[in-house]
């Protein structure tokens, strides 16, 4: 999974895996789903993000082995 914020469009984008979005749905205001052809979720948009995301906050655990690695 990568995580990119792009503060001149001022969007945070989740991307789950790779592939070519085909269809979106928008869970709420200004967050979207895209989907690929077989509906498999691809990545989250976030848009205004700055108002919704503490972006001096983010983190994220990774699992290794049985253990949770935080960063």
């Amino acid at each position: 999974m990568r995580i990119r914020y792009s503060d001149d469009v001022d969007i945070v984008t989740l991307e789950l895996r790779e592939g070519r979005p085909v269809d979106s749905i928008d869970l709420a205001e200004g967050v979207i789903l895209h989907l690929d052809e077989k509906g498999i979720p691809l990545e989250i948009e976030i848009l205004d993000a700055s108002k919704v995301v503490d972006l001096e906050r983010i983190s994220w655990e990774v699992p290794i082995s049985g253990a949770v690695k935080s960063s």
